[in-house]
């Protein structure tokens, strides 16, 4: 039986490297801040270096920052290189950068379906093998992508969005067979509906932010902090035995 010793550092990060996309805003910002105060050494990757710095200040703790497009896949062994550079090859890694073109299906172009499948699915795959090596020597890892409310249900304007997140709840099942015998754990955390850039235009409409709102079994939206749990689970030895899974946070909105 576990003692209350071995409970308190359950969800303890002291001493792993994370690195996570989208830091700069966000819950990529919100779940870099956690993992941060955690105890990890953390690696935040976006476009935009002032808000990287700006979390930087925010997070405190160990952290870098490593300004990319992760959109250009050309430039991926170059961002691998430089998000291992401040700490070494990280354990942790939690994808969270992402783009909604909102395209209805009509008018969805093959610019808006490339570039949203580059960056939701193609990319959080491909980084993830490049650093599988390094925790497949340790025979510790944790891979977090982000799925969606659209990975199973269907919304209007985002036949591109949900396509490439459909893959991503396919992506981590596959990923959790192929690599958590080399003790890499792969999961996904699925959010409802938070107050981000991508759902400005969601929450910019109160009627429809009470509407999305009324259709949870908790009757609320989102707070950034309803991710800190889960999340810490998923990247922590807590979740030792939790693989291949989708963690719905978002207040049962799926349940109904």
């Amino acid at each position: 039986m576990p003692t209350p010793e071995d409970i308190s550092t359950l969800f303890d990060l002291s001493g792993k490297v994370a690195c996570v996309t989208g830091a700069s805003s966000g819950l990529g910002r919100r779940a870099a801040t956690v993992l941060a105060n955690a105890g990890a050494s953390v690696v935040g990757v976006a476009r935009r270096s002032s808000d990287l710095e700006d979390w930087r200040r925010e997070a405190g703790g160990q952290t870098a920052a490593v300004t990319a497009d992760l959109a250009d896949q050309g430039a991926l062994d170059n961002v691998a290189g430089n998000i291992a550079g401040p700490f070494g090859p990280p354990q942790i890694l939690v994808h969270a950068a992402g783009i909604n073109t909102r395209e209805v299906a009509d008018e969805v172009t093959p610019e808006g379906w490339d570039v949203t499948l580059t960056l939701n699915l193609t990319i959080p795959f491909f980084l993830s093998q490049a650093f599988v090596p390094a925790m497949r020597e340790r025979r510790w890892g944790r891979i977090v992508n982000f799925a969606s409310l659209q990975t199973t249900r269907a919304f209007p304007g985002g036949i591109a969005y949900g396509a490439s997140k459909g893959g991503v709840g396919q992506m981590t099942r596959a990923m959790a067979e192929a690599w958590s015998k080399d003790g890499i754990n792969a999961n996904a955390i699925g959010p409802g509906f938070f107050p981000t850039e991508l759902t400005a235009a969601v929450f910019g409409d109160e009627e429809r932010a009470q509407r999305n709102a009324a259709q949870t079994c908790i009757g609320r939206n989102g707070k950034m902090e309803d991710l800190d749990g889960p999340l810490l689970f998923l990247c922590s030895d807590a979740s030792a035995y939790v693989t291949g899974q989708i963690l719905m946070v978002d207040g049962g909105f799926t349940a109904k």
